[in-house]
């Protein structure tokens, strides 16, 4: 992964067609080497759970929407999708020269999901309280991150005592890397055992969004 990293430390540099056309050779070879590192885990991951899906991000943005024009990103990721209905929740593996981390959770759950997730935070916290007291969870991840909203959401008292996880839009979890940890031989494998550590709330919340309040099924 030094190469990877130093090739986009370098596009950070020189963030423009004429740069990237003339190192697309050098690209070409890094993107087969992080190919095979993501089939790698890939294959580790699925020994352990029911996962289909996986998404190699094109470095190409999408600048139609955005403010910043530069073409290219200037990090690498991957994400692998649980069998679904049943199984919910995605892994993400972010790889970026001082901010690399593995990752996952409910990144934009819709409007549905997100009106069961709080629903069932209003009812009780006991079982997610469980999961995220756990050392296992809190070595890798400390709690539960993402964007909220100011208030509390609409039809959601705000002194409600779980009213921070019921202001949530995301639920997220993410291990930071430093450029060592992913340089390092042991990279594939702690990524995994990062990945396998979001099981137990993978499993919780794919329990809840397969149930009603009632806990009978909807699948």
């Amino acid at each position: 992964m030094k190469k990877a990293f130093e090739f986009l430390k370098q596009l950070e540099r020189n963030n423009n067609r004429e740069w990237f056309t003339t190192h697309k050779a050098e690209y070409e070879t890094i993107a087969k080497e992080n190919k095979t590192l993501f089939n790698q885990i890939h294959a580790e991951l699925q020994q352990h759970d029911q996962v289909p899906g996986i998404h190699m991000y094109r470095i190409y943005r999408d600048v139609r929407f955005s403010k910043d024009q530069t073409p290219y990103k200037t990090h690498f990721g991957v994400g692998y999708s649980r069998l679904k209905p049943m199984l919910r929740g995605g892994y993400y593996i972010h790889l970026e020269h001082g901010n690399s981390f593995v990752g996952g959770g409910f990144w934009g759950p819709d409007a549905k999901d997100l009106l069961r997730i709080r629903k069932e935070f209003e009812i009780s916290t006991a079982e997610i309280e469980k999961i995220t007291s756990d050392q296992t969870f809190i070595n890798y991840f400390k709690e539960i991150k993402g964007d909220a909203v100011k208030t509390a959401p609409r039809g959601f008292d705000k002194n409600l005592p779980a009213i921070d996880l019921i202001r949530k839009k995301q639920y997220v979890v993410m291990r930071p890397l430093t450029d060592q940890e992913v340089f390092s031989a042991d990279f594939p494998k702690e990524a995994v055992l990062t990945l396998l550590a979001m099981r137990p709330f993978f499993d919780y919340m794919s329990e809840v969004l397969t149930t009603d309040l009632n806990g009978a099924s909807l699948i």
